[in-house]
């Protein structure tokens, strides 16, 4: 069932792995560690589609939700190493259009950091999520929740869309043009938005946890998540939808598996480049992880850590490990990357069977436990 390679030096991790089939209902998934730019763990197994019975194979792909959103932010990252984005610049100077509704003022650093208060997108109609221009025009006539800078949150439905607009505005490609050919082609990860037919044909499918927190507030159209995602079809279903696998949407439905994600995250516990290939300039990976705000975010009600564009860890949405200044991004259902730059580990866990509570889950969090143990 299980497959891959695990250095003695992670024993544990294959352990746990292993564990997390027989005790913890796994049914299929793949976890990466890298450690000084070496990939040191290397295994998948399981079942990737309880449909057909497709097994797990070593390029299986499965979404991995909100996982896309730190590579969105890794995306406006690239161009402010390369001076086209400035941090402190109103995101209007960038995208005029954004200036409506008293959202003339709001910076990149405010955009990236969680604190522009635009959560929602109340203009989107019922099933127009995958709809780029729809979804933009929505955010550019939505107002800020509250005043910018005053209050962090985590803009679940937003973000992705909100960092993937800028990226087009600023390089004239599209985002998932722009990860492909600046990030995931030059490292040979395969991540990315947007599936071909080859790569639909060996995507694992989605099973939704009846016991989590986030899927069911997504459901409950009176609750704030529920406000948010209202344009989203309703059912945890769409996850495995022809249209949401093959459309682009950086907030949830970026595509790869542990090996991909671990990969990006590898160069950037190396200060930015890894096997020559540089993603990040030295020193950009202290601007990722400046601390935006520490509390209870204003749309979860949960405590976050939060930087520019990345979760922080030191709270139970973010356990990542034993450094705090360790950074990444989960995703709805406990798919997880992360870079510990001062151990120099990269992680990333990518199953297809959803997690239950509010965080990545007990699977991934014992997976994340062996790694430093």
């Amino acid at each position: 069932m299980i497959h891959g390679t695990c250095n003695a030096r992670f024993e544990r991790v294959g352990e746990v792995f292993a564990e997390n089939f027989a005790q913890r209902g796994e049914i299929g998934a793949a976890v990466c560690v890298y450690q000084n730019g070496e990939k040191l763990v290397d295994l998948w197994g399981g079942i990737a589609d309880t449909e057909t019975g497709m097994a797990w194979d070593r390029d299986t792909l499965v979404c991995m939700m909100s996982v896309g959103k730190g590579m969105a932010a890794l995306c406006v990252h690239r161009l402010i190493d390369r001076g086209a984005i400035a941090l402190d610049a109103p995101v209007a100077s960038y995208w005029p259009e954004f200036a409506q509704a008293g959202k003339g003022g709001i910076t990149v650093k405010q955009l990236l950091g969680g604190l522009a208060g635009l959560i929602y997108a109340d203009a989107a109609p019922p099933g127009s999520i995958m709809n780029w221009d729809v979804m933009i025009h929505a955010l550019e006539q939505q107002a800020p929740e509250w005043p910018p800078g005053t209050r962090g949150a985590y803009h679940s439905m937003s973000m992705g869309l909100l960092l993937g607009e800028l990226v087009r505005r600023v390089d004239g490609r599209r985002i998932e043009q722009f990860i492909r050919e600046e990030i995931a082609q030059p490292l040979g990860a395969e991540y990315g938005y947007g599936l071909n037919d080859e790569q639909v044909a060996r995507t694992a499918r989605i099973v939704p946890n009846l016991e989590s927190v986030t899927a069911n507030a997504i459901a409950d159209r009176s609750s704030k998540l529920g406000r948010a995602w209202k344009a989203r079809p309703a059912g945890s279903e769409y996850y495995n939808a022809d249209e949401f696998r093959r459309g682009v949407f950086p907030s949830s439905n970026g595509h790869g598996n542990a090996r991909a994600v671990a990969r990006i995250y590898a160069a950037l516990s190396l200060d930015g480049t890894i096997d020559g290939v540089q993603i990040l300039k030295p020193g950009s990976i202290n601007r990722l992880r400046e601390e935006q705000w520490d509390g209870i975010c204003g749309m979860t009600d949960r405590h976050f850590r939060y930087g520019l564009g990345f979760f922080l860890n030191g709270t139970p949405m973010a356990p990542l490990g034993s450094n705090r200044g360790a950074f990444g991004h989960p995703g709805a259902g406990g798919a997880l990357g992360f870079a510990d730059p001062e151990n120099k580990i990269a992680f990333s866990y990518s199953p297809n069977f959803m997690c239950g509570g509010a965080g990545v889950g007990e699977r991934c969090e014992a997976l994340v436990s062996a790694v430093f143990a």
